[in-house]
């Protein structure tokens, strides 16, 4: 549990000449569960893209000590935003099949019973919930059993109810598979008594570490300015 997994080391993105994000240094140990937050605009969805090498960026990052191109196969990936017609008669189950060739049956029912969602395995996509398709999301981002999974904003259209099942899954996933999670979130309060460690981000790492350390009155302020309201959690 105390190898890192991750290495991110110097990285900066910009576009059109404007610093994105600016000389960001962290590492995320195997096991470990890690928020990041931040206000919009903070460059949040640009780090996870620069992770996976989808965007420029200066620096380096490892993923088990090696450029993440030799690690893809074992790195899940739920975006933010998944464009895809759900008018196209498909079921939960066949939509998993296309994601990979040769994926076995088995490996699909498997998929889909860890997100709580085999009882839909034949249901429409377009009949599933806002919730029950991102269910379906994190589904086919573990049917190549990855080290480490990277979620940016899986929840940002799903209500408190889909919400707090998500996290009941990322939990599970980390608790018995020992799924490293890196999860882009705007719920300080969640994160706050779920996560590891915390990436506080708005353009530049402002904190990182255990969130009871980390989050501070100061660094919400830094992050989303005088009026933001936090309520801390005692353990």
């Amino acid at each position: 549990m105390d190898k890192d997994i991750l290495q991110v080391e110097h990285l900066s993105v910009n576009y059109n000449g404007n610093s994105v994000l600016n000389d960001l240094n962290f590492s995320i140990k195997k096991g470990e569960i890690v928020a990041i937050v931040g206000p919009n605009g903070s460059g949040k969805t640009t780090l996870i893209r620069a992770i996976l090498g989808l965007v420029p960026y200066r620096g380096h990052v490892l993923v088990n000590h090696q450029p993440v191109r030799a690690s893809l196969e074992k790195i899940g990936y739920v975006p933010q935003k998944f464009v895809f017609d759900r008018t196209i008669p498909m079921t939960a189950g066949e939509f998993l099949e296309i994601a990979f060739k040769n994926v076995k049956s088995r490996k699909i029912k498997h998929s889909l019973l860890e997100v709580d969602m085999k009882q839909h395995e034949d249901t429409l996509i377009g009949n599933l919930s806002g919730g029950q398709f991102q269910r379906v999301l994190i589904a086919r981002s573990l049917l190549n059993d990855p080290s480490i999974l990277l979620l940016d904003e899986a929840i940002s259209e799903v209500d408190a109810a889909g919400a707090k099942g998500f996290y009941d899954i990322v939990a599970h996933l980390n608790h018995v598979h020992q799924t490293t999670v890196l999860l882009v979130s705007h719920e300080i309060n969640m994160v706050y008594k779920f996560a590891d460690q915390i990436i506080c981000l708005n353009r530049d790492l402002i904190c990182y570490g255990k969130p009871k350390d980390a989050i501070t009155k100061e660094v919400l302020e830094k992050l989303y300015g005088q009026d933001v309201r936090f309520q801390e959690h005692r353990h």
